[in-house]
């Protein structure tokens, strides 16, 4: 048990790192050569249909969406009485505050029509992406609890499973497609996001492997 804690906490340490890393690269040089590169090549492709799925799969991690599906999904873990798990999803929210502060922090601007196709046009700044985050943490953590959850039906499990890491996959994509972030936006996003996913997943199993010792 001390072992894999251990290896999980190297990895830890090696993806804050990585962030780090990347977060101060971006913050000494905003515009690079290889993100404009990166995106004119996923942009190559254009259609008004392709423009409408990419939309589509960026649309839970909009405000107000993104607040709404994780209190409801919350909501109906509670309701469905999995109480602790709704508890959990609903914190997912913090991460909100991370990433504001985060944003500010660096002050990224917003790739432009000067260097992409815009086809959604953003407030914030773009380091590190809020979409890639959110997602990887909030379906990212739903993919977890489907593993853990075997009382769940198996049916309901593969779909939320499958469905989940159809959004995890494609959101970077999407992102980048749209002109709302550069490739190390969503890199960024990625990395936040599995550092953020970490300890909630963490203090689930602790609280888990408690309730089996005790029972």
């Amino acid at each position: 048990m001390q072992l894999k804690l251990n290896t999980a906490l190297i990895i830890l340490f090696l993806l804050i790192l990585a962030f780090t890393t990347l977060s101060i690269f971006i913050d000494k040089h905003p515009i690079l050569p290889f993100d404009i590169r990166a995106s004119l090549f996923v942009q190559q492709y254009q259609a008004n249909w392709l423009d409408q799925v990419m939309l589509a799969i960026s649309f839970f991690g909009e405000l107000p969406w993104s607040l709404l599906s994780v209190l409801v999904v919350a909501a109906i873990f509670y309701w469905q009485k999995y109480k602790r798990e709704g508890l959990y999803i609903a914190s997912i929210l913090v991460s909100g505050l991370v990433i504001l502060g985060i944003k500010n922090m660096i002050n990224r601007p917003r790739p432009t029509a000067f260097y992409v196709r815009l086809v959604e046009v953003n407030r914030f700044q773009s380091y590190p992406s809020g979409h890639v985050l959110s997602y990887v943490l909030f379906f990212g953590f739903l993919i977890f609890l489907m593993s853990r959850l075997t009382t769940i039906p198996k049916n309901t499990r593969n779909i939320v499973t499958y469905l989940s890491a159809f959004l995890m996959i494609f959101i970077a994509p999407s992102r980048i497609y749209l002109g709302a972030h550069w490739l190390t936006d969503t890199l960024g996003g990625f990395l936040l996001g599995l550092i953020c996913l970490f300890p909630l997943c963490y203090f689930y199993l602790q609280k888990e492997n408690q309730t089996i010792i005790q029972s």
